[in-house]
């Protein structure tokens, strides 16, 4: 069952009991996370048909044809930011040519999926989330319990798929365009050649950086949705629960991009 109904526990004693309860709450909270991320995964096996089919192409469009706009003005200025300080530093020591490396090697393995996944968590996990808390606060998810529809399967799963599928390819869109951008400060700001700036972008990033890019797209992907969905579902307290619900998605999910990401670097890297 999704739906829930209002819990009371009475105020905890001291400040042990206060931690304790938050623990206690944070580890529920996630095994439920946890538990209808595999319900999802299970119902994939239901992706192909005509309805989900359709739920997810608009549900890939509001992912990644929606957010191209900011996603293009981050990139192109992240990779010129990055470019600019490292630049700046090489310059002391007349090395600023290799500013493509290091642009190339921090967006495709850091970088890239990092701004994505902060971008979509902002516009399309909030989004998310509101919609989702607004169902459960009008009652259409009990509706759809109440109707033999479950709502992991008709909710979560065509989300799930979808972010899955454009977090990875927007993370690679947003490494290409961050090293333009680069290039561009390269070329007007550091006396750096195109020419010399892409053979340095190219020759010393390896296969392994991007994979390791798509692996966090991919990642990153699945717990926006994952946390989105779960607040949303979670939410209680009519429109100002929407509103904490949002709010939730949004931090929860900035934190686990970070935490998440720290550990995909430290496994593949140290």
């Amino acid at each position: 069952m999704i739906t829930r109904e209002p819990e009371f526990f009475p105020p905890p004693k001291g400040m042990l009991g206060r931690i304790g309860r938050g623990v206690i709450f944070s580890c529920r909270e996630a095994g439920l996370a946890g538990i209808m991320l595999v319900q999802a995964i299970l119902a994939t096996r239901f992706m192909f048909t005509r309805r989900a089919r359709r739920e997810i192409i608009d549900q890939m469009f509001m992912a990644g044809i929606k957010s191209l706009k900011v996603i293009t003005v981050v990139a192109v200025f992240t990779g010129m930011i990055l470019a600019l300080q490292t630049g700046i530093e090489l310059r002391k020591f007349n090395q600023e040519v290799n500013i493509g490396t290091a642009v190339m090697v921090s967006m495709l393995r850091e970088m890239g999926p990092f701004m994505t996944g902060l971008i979509l968590a902002a516009c399309v996990g909030s989004a998310i989330a509101a919609q989702i808390g607004t169902m459960v606060v009008s009652e259409e998810v009990a509706a759809l319990e109440i109707m033999s529809i479950d709502p992991v399967r008709f909710l979560v799963m065509p989300r799930l798929v979808a972010m899955t599928i454009m977090t990875p390819a927007l993370a690679f869109y947003t490494c290409i365009l961050g090293v333009i951008g680069g290039g561009i400060v390269g070329a007007t700001q550091l006396g750096v050649s195109w020419q010399a700036y892409i053979d340095n972008a190219t020759r010393f990033a390896d296969v392994k950086d991007l994979y390791v890019g798509i692996l966090k797209g991919v990642l990153f992907g699945i717990i926006i949705t994952t946390v989105s969905c779960h607040e949303g579902f979670a939410t209680t307290q009519g429109a100002v629960g929407v509103g904490l619900s949002t709010r939730q998605a949004v931090v929860t999910s900035f934190l686990l991009l970070l935490i998440v990401g720290y550990m995909v670097t430290r496994l593949f890297y140290v």
